[in-house]
């Protein structure tokens, strides 16, 4: 626990009113959206400025606690999951839209920023903002940029890192760094930037977002397509990603997930079906037109039993909510969801979902399969209870075995919900020890004494620089979790 001198240095920084150690707010703050991991803060602190978030950061590297960096707490990864001796550093307060640049098709950020209202500004100027994670309408910029979020749009219009442009951030040792800015080209010293997105909140403290818009496109079609095998789904998202056609979405569902989401949404899906594909091009008219028609020749070669078009863009928008609503619609069939993501090469698809069939089968686990099919990312999601150890257990085991199939196919152990907590374990067998070892180097030159946080990714001990630690319990646990 923090100390009482530490305590007060803190809340002379921040301020009475920004600080809470009484334990229902620490509560609140102890757990993201992933399930299993939770872990009180001894603290939960509410910076006002970048001087408070400097100064907070120079008397952790004093007093040897850690911060750990936090917007909505809807990572999937238990990225944002407090340590022992630890403070929780809240960025939702941090929401204001600075600019809006119409002529460099840019727009200035604070982290807090809930990333449906990027789009919604930028759409007043015509302009876009693709990336859409599903959680898109309570997730904050901060933690897209610090998980690399994906989302439905990933396959034609690529991920967060895509439309980082600049980042201005508070260093792991207390320095206000900016970095990149409106060039087109840039290519400066180090790409610290592409270093900071997708670093999950170890190696900086994001302060403003400089993202980049591009034109919106003039016109959408949205296309359903069901299936009566998965594999033949499989096939057909392979075809279509292969005969040059980009859709701007490409989505999967299987029959587990099509029943509980037309249980929860009532949105008319055929719940009969093994597996359906969600798909949309966007563009010019005459190349939407073509690239709809040749998708539907694409399906029905496949096996598909109908494709359908959406007559409007209100039955568009309700089969888009209805992939939306997967996780929320799977989350409410049992006490605990665990929700993975693992990504194979897209023409590895087919065999990546055999080889899920499989696992289920060989472990007797209940789970439900969609994701980002265009782009091979899946989204295996086990139904599961973690008060009954022997059903957790199968789902790790599940999960380990799914982790290895893509690693085989060439894939990876995640696409987009980051390493966090609880795929740290699986690193080495995507990297090998070798490129563990030198991502912790980076670490250790970045941020000395581990404060920030620290245990995620992967677990590294504090460097004190020849500073002995004021007790044991200073650094007990710093790194891990129990």
């Amino acid at each position: 626990m923090l100390n009482p001198s530490t305590i007060k240095k803190i809340k002379k920084i921040v301020g009475s009113q920004n600080f809470s150690d009484l334990e229902e707010h620490r509560i609140v703050y102890s757990y993201d959206a992933t399930p299993v991991y939770h872990q009180l803060p001894d603290a939960v602190v509410f910076p006002e400025s970048v001087d408070q978030i400097a100064e907070l950061v120079k008397i952790a590297n004093e007093e040897h606690f850690a911060i750990i960096p936090r917007g909505a707490g809807s990572g999937l990864s238990g990225g944002s999951i407090p340590v022992e001796n630890s403070i929780v550093l809240v960025m939702t307060r941090w929401n204001n839209i600075l600019e809006v640049d119409v002529d460099n098709q840019t727009i200035l950020v604070e982290p807090g920023v809930v990333t449906e209202r990027i789009d919604l500004e930028a759409i007043k100027f015509n302009l876009f903002y693709p990336p859409d994670p599903g959680s898109i309408k309570v997730c904050t910029i901060g933690g897209n940029v610090a998980e690399n979020a994906g989302g439905l749009r990933g396959l034609k219009y690529g991920v967060t890192k895509n439309y980082v442009m600049g980042i201005e951030f508070i260093t792991p040792t207390g320095e206000l760094i900016s970095i990149g800015g409106k060039n087109f080209k840039d290519v400066a010293g180090y790409n610290l930037r592409d270093i900071l997105v997708g670093s999950e909140g170890t190696l900086g403290i994001f302060t403003k977002i400089l993202l980049r818009l591009i034109p919106r496109p003039t016109l959408s079609r949205t296309i359903l397509a069901a299936f009566s095998s998965t594999i033949d789904s499989g096939k057909a998202v392979a075809e279509i990603t292969s005969s040059g056609i980009v859709p701007s979405m490409l989505e999967f569902l299987d029959n587990t997930t099509i029943k509980c989401v037309e249980d929860y949404a009532k949105v008319g899906l055929d719940t009969s079906i093994d597996s359906l594909l969600i798909i949309e091009v966007d563009g010019k008219t005459l190349e939407v037109e073509d690239d709809q028609n040749r998708i539907k020749e694409i399906c029905e070669k496949n096996k598909a039993l109908y494709v359908s078009i959406a007559k409007n863009e209100e039955e568009a928008n309700r089969l888009k909510s209805a992939r939306r609503s997967a996780f929320s619609a799977l989350a409410r069939m049992s006490p605990t969801t665990i929700l993975e993501d693992a990504t194979v090469p897209r023409s590895k698809l087919p065999e990546m979902l055999e080889e899920i069939q499989k696992i289920v089968k060989e472990e007797d686990v209940m789970l439900g399969n969609f994701g980002h099919a265009g782009d091979g990312n899946l989204h295996p999601t086990c139904l599961t209870d973690e008060r009954d150890k022997e059903k957790l257990r199968k789902a790790e085991q599940a999960f380990e075995k799914i982790f290895n199939a893509a690693i085989k196919l060439g894939g990876t152990i995640t696409g987009e919900h980051g390493t966090g907590l609880s795929k740290k374990q699986f690193l080495e067998l995507q990297f090998g020890n070798s490129g563990v070892e030198f991502m912790k180097k980076i670490k250790s030159v970045w941020d000395p004494n581990n404060i920030l946080n620290p245990g995620k990714i992967f677990s590294i001990k504090p460097r004190c620089e020849g500073r002995l630690p004021k007790s044991k319990n200073d650094i007990k646990n710093f790194g891990e979790i129990k």
